[in-house]
């Protein structure tokens, strides 16, 4: 059995243990939600700007805003890290 069918069946049999109660899932962050027009307030951008300078598309900026969509899970915790560190955020990506 190839090392990928194995790894399959370790993680099923994983699975099991953890829906049965016998064993613990591994920590899981929730993530709160996160006001992105307060974020993009406080450092003073435009929704274009800000879009801009963190990656983002202006329309998602403006979903986010609107209520329309809730950012992906990956995407809250990289906007709770611009609200708390925003000049860490934009060194790290500058130096791309």
């Amino acid at each position: 059995m190839s090392k990928f069918g194995q790894d399959l069946i370790e993680s099923a049999r994983e699975a099991l243990a953890i829906a049965e109660g016998r064993a613990e899932a591994a920590r899981t962050v929730a993530l709160p939600d996160v006001d992105v027009s307060a974020i993009r307030k406080r450092l003073g951008l435009s929704q274009s700007a800000f879009a801009a300078k963190f990656g983002f598309s202006v329309s998602a900026v403006r979903d986010w805003e609107q209520h329309r969509k809730v950012p992906e899970p990956a995407t809250r915790a990289f906007l709770k890290v611009i609200e708390k560190e925003p000049e860490a955020v934009e060194r790290a990506l500058s130096a791309a």
